[in-house]
């Protein structure tokens, strides 16, 4: 029997237990993390440095990259450095700066791909007004808005969680701390808090969820109304990628949170933590970069000043 005050460390899901495995699973993440790094900072440094993209969606994209890189930072590189050393141990202070790191910047960012489908919203259903609605002020505060709601929930899960005594060992069947693997280190029914708190920021989640559904539905029916073949792929094309993008992240986060635990198996959690911790942070650069022509254009002048600079 161990109390969570006694603990010291706990021990996370080794991915691979020969060698080559390890080292072969620390160079795929090592990879995903390096391109996830460098593709939210590209879109970090465009849209810093060209006054054209001082716009809101660009401002929340601006917003969207850092929230991503501090995302695959928080569970990443801990995974990386574990496969390297071929060890599986984190601190007790390590396991909750990442539970609480996790919280914080998965619901930041979902609160603000809600505050971007608002957005598209608004510039593509009511274009005269877009600039009065998003003026900077409202841009500031809706981002401040979405690091604050996240700050908050991290906070209280962080708290609820590390208070409930663990008492079926130490080890944690997930590559990072994750809170539905830690409350199955709980004593009989003391997680009951802890899995009320995320009933509840599920449903204000799907509250966030319903709403973008419905701004979505009401930018297809506009756009279906424009004439011109060139309004609607220019419509589309910002509005798929994020939608998908939205899907994604949504899907598999409900999946790991809430799903019973007789549904659980090791190869599925696996898999679903991947897809809504380390995939999107790798993916949207891809998405919004691929599919965004003033972007691209950015990006290229940017590397064109750098090879400049140095010849």
């Amino acid at each position: 029997m161990s109390n969570s005050s006694s603990l010291n460390e706990f021990l996370l899901l080794a991915f691979a237990n020969t060698r080559e495995l390890q080292l072969l699973h620390f160079l795929l993440f090592l990879g995903i993390y390096l391109a996830a790094l460098l593709g939210n900072g590209l879109i970090i440094t465009a849209v810093a440095c060209d006054h054209r993209l001082h716009t809101p969606m660009y401002f929340f994209l601006l917003n969207l990259s850092l929230l991503d890189i501090g995302s695959i930072s928080t569970t990443v590189p801990k995974s990386i450095a574990n496969s390297l050393w071929n060890t599986r141990a984190i601190s007790y202070l390590g396991c909750v700066a990442q539970i609480f790191f996790v919280v914080f910047f998965i619901l930041a960012e979902y609160s603000l791909l809600t505050v971007m489908a608002y957005d598209r919203y608004a510039a593509i259903c009511k274009p005269l007004h877009y600039m009065t609605i998003m003026d900077s002020r409202a841009c500031v505060k809706m981002a401040a808005a979405a690091w604050g709601s996240g700050f908050l929930y991290a906070l209280l899960h962080t708290a609820n969680t590390f208070s409930i005594p663990l008492c079926q060992g130490n080890t944690v069947d997930q590559f990072f701390c994750e809170i539905p693997q830690l409350l199955k280190l709980s004593c009989s029914d003391s997680y009951l808090w802890e899995a009320g708190l995320i009933v509840v920021t599920a449903c204000l989640d799907f509250v966030c969820f319903i709403f973008i559904v419905l701004s979505y539905m009401q930018i297809f029916t506009a756009v279906l109304r424009i004439p011109s073949e060139q309004g609607w792929h220019k419509a589309f094309s910002m509005c798929l990628p994020h939608l998908a993008v939205v899907s994604l992240f949504v899907s598999t986060s409900f999946l790991a949170y809430l799903k019973p635990p007789s549904f659980s198996s090791s190869a599925l959690d696996l898999v679903v933590a991947v897809l809504y911790a380390v995939v999107p942070p790798a993916v949207n650069p891809i998405i919004y970069c691929l599919r965004n022509k003033e972007l691209k254009d950015a990006l290229r002048k940017l590397v064109q000043r750098v090879q400049s600079h140095h010849q």
